[in-house]
């Protein structure tokens, strides 16, 4: 992984906490599960463009889906 895939997994691990602990505190559970994907996901994920997608992508599921 390079600098800018690194760079991207700490930005999207602080998204993703971020939107653990705001669905955590408003019982939010595709907030809170989004959060945590965000939290796993860049261990998983090597390739940059992907890294950048599936970030993308995960951040804009709780704005479309509400239970």
């Amino acid at each position: 992984m390079d600098t800018t895939g690194l760079f991207l997994a700490l930005i999207f691990s602080s998204i993703g906490l971020g939107y653990f602990v705001y669905g955590r505190k408003q019982a939010n559970p595709v907030t809170r599960y989004c959060g945590i994907a965000l939290l796993l996901y860049p261990w998983l994920v090597t390739d940059t463009p992907v890294l950048l997608a599936v970030g993308v992508g995960l951040m804009l599921i709780p704005r479309y889906i509400e239970l």
